[in-house]
């Protein structure tokens, strides 16, 4: 029931009408039995601005923030955490008591946490990442804030792979293919296999021993897990990453742990509804 207490959070992008997060967050609102609703706003690139002046006018209890708008938002913004900071890259807004907007990254955080969900730890683990994009970089400065020992950075670009490095502190380093088999624990973090049958590196550098994940969340098992499985390594789905990080946006907003489960199945449902 929405009544004039209702809070209302949302996700500002474009597009968004495909977006998982109304199903994720209102399932989990529903569980905690708390008084909020959670939508999608198709906000135009160069309006972020405009957005986060609605959000204040209209008093939203929390955004979330997809493409285009990551970069513009942690900008526009009156306080970043460090992640956010660091990344220069915002994915969730919490309003503060003074009325100040508060900027967070919860991507990297969240992809961690579903590696720990899936009983994978990285620390002091030698990891390696493919790719050096938005995603990517959120995920290698994690690994480098939860003690990673070392975090090889494969891309085909080099001056990528440098700069993304250098978000793992110590830890980064720019990496080649070699490290793909070295590594205890292999991420693709690239779009690479959202197709079906993509492959980001070639299957024969996979072993028994390694965990392999991959962001990619449709299809649920990529053409890289597949391999990696018959491999015999280890393998992490790419949804865990999206629940966790929203899981995360709803303890900044209300301050309350909803139930991963609940999530999960909210976004497994809404993604088998989709074939």
């Amino acid at each position: 029931m929405i009544t004039g207490a209702t809070r209302v959070a949302a996700v500002i992008g474009s597009p968004v009408r495909h977006s998982l997060s109304p199903a994720l967050h209102n399932a989990a609102f529903a569980q905690l039995g708390v008084d909020w609703v959670y939508t999608a706003f198709d906000v135009f690139q160069g309006e972020a601005q405009s957005a986060l002046d609605a959000m204040r006018t209209l008093h939203l209890g929390g955004l979330s923030v997809t493409m285009p708008h990551k970069e513009a938002v942690a900008s526009a913004v009156d306080l970043l955490d460090p992640a956010a900071a660091a990344l220069r890259s915002v994915n969730t807004v919490v309003p503060q008591i003074d009325g100040s907007l508060m900027g967070y990254s919860t991507d990297g955080a969240g992809f961690v946490a579903s590696l720990a969900a899936a009983g994978v730890s990285v620390v002091d683990r030698s990891i390696c990442v493919l790719g050096a994009g938005a995603a990517a970089r959120s995920i290698i400065d994690a690994l480098g804030r939860s003690g990673a020992a070392r975090v090889a950075v494969v891309n085909r670009t080099a001056a990528a792979a440098e700069e993304a490095a250098l978000l793992a502190g110590a830890a980064g380093v720019v990496g080649s293919m070699v490290d793909v088999s070295d590594a205890h624990l292999v991420i693709n973090a690239t779009s690479v296999g959202m197709g079906g049958n993509e492959m980001p590196i070639d299957s024969s550098l996979l072993h028994a021993g390694q965990v392999v994940a991959d962001i990619v969340y449709h299809p649920r098992e990529t053409a890289l897990l597949r391999a990696a499985r018959s491999a015999g390594a280890a393998t992490v789905e790419g949804l865990g990453m999206l629940v966790h990080q929203a899981a995360l946006q709803q303890q900044l907003w209300h301050g309350l742990q909803p139930d991963i489960a609940v999530m999960a199945a909210a976004a497994e449902q809404e993604l088998a509804a989709r074939r």
